[in-house]
């Protein structure tokens, strides 16, 4: 039996990098599991990977095609993992995007491009979610994706800072709100992870002339990492299967920091 045998999440950005990572984390510790994410063909991808890590353990896997900026498709996925699996126990809010811009060319269009996903789509999650928690009436659990620019501001990046620190407000509004439900409300905080998403901030950051070549964004990001790399997915994932899981039952409101010790906080 794993941390989460019989437990029923939703992992959204589940198509690749962290998502992806979380959702087959907690296929692996037995629970059923929706893939969800906007790309629906890699999502399609993804799943079919998965089918034997999921019959090893018992586990049912599922996905569904979101925009989680759009609360009618929000509503749709988790009814469809309902439908499927009979309940829903713990939502991950993770998916997220960036696309740097320097501070005096933040455009008002990159910022609600930012902000829709990363802040209202959190907010949408954890409301739709703690909906049907609150109506099966045995309570759950939200976590929610935050980031190192949660705690810390940066140039070529400041929506996504913004927006991140916005997770963190909104994680402990959530968990004010939903502890009378006995639904707790949880995040943590990856600092420099090397995924997809890593891969296309170092294009756009030389594209916008803040770093001259392939992996210097990164490498200047991770000089003050004190474990002396950068994240895998994987370095992430034995914390957030623990707050899926009853060990982390006694938690709300906080934000974890998983960044090798790149902010001390």
């Amino acid at each position: 039996m794993g941390r989460v045998s019989g437990r029923s999440c939703i992992v959204t950005g589940a198509a690749q990098g962290i998502g992806r990572a979380i959702g087959e984390s907690l296929l692996d510790e037995g629970a059923d599991v929706c893939f969800a994410d906007i790309n629906a063909e890699r999502l399609g991808d993804v799943v079919e990977a998965n089918a034997t890590r999921a019959a090893n353990t018992g586990a049912k896997i599922t996905h569904y095609p979101v925009d989680v900026a759009n609360r009618e498709q929000v509503r749709a996925m988790i009814d469809h993992t309902v439908s499927v699996f009979g309940k829903l126990d713990v939502k991950f809010n993770n998916a997220g995007v960036n696309r740097p811009m320097n501070f005096l060319d933040v455009t008002e269009a990159n910022w609600k491009f930012i902000m829709d996903i990363n802040g209202l789509g959190v907010l949408i999650g954890m409301q739709e979610a703690a909906r049907q928690m609150i109506a099966q009436g045995h309570g759950g659990k939200i976590i929610n994706t935050a980031s190192v620019a949660s705690r810390q501001g940066y140039d070529n990046v400041a929506p996504y800072c913004a927006s991140k620190w916005a997770v963190v407000s909104l994680t402990q509004s959530g968990a004010r709100d939903l502890a009378k439900h006995a639904i707790t409300v949880t995040g943590f905080a990856p600092g420099v992870v090397a995924t997809e998403m890593w891969d296309q901030v170092d294009q756009d950051l030389m594209a916008i002339g803040a770093s001259e070549r392939p992996g210097q964004a990164m490498e200047e990001f991770s000089t003050d990492i004190l474990k002396g790399r950068v994240a895998t997915p994987d370095d992430i994932t034995g914390t957030t299967t623990f707050l899926a899981s009853k060990d982390s039952d006694y938690m709300t409101g906080q934000i974890i920091m998983i960044d090798g010790g790149m902010t001390l906080v």
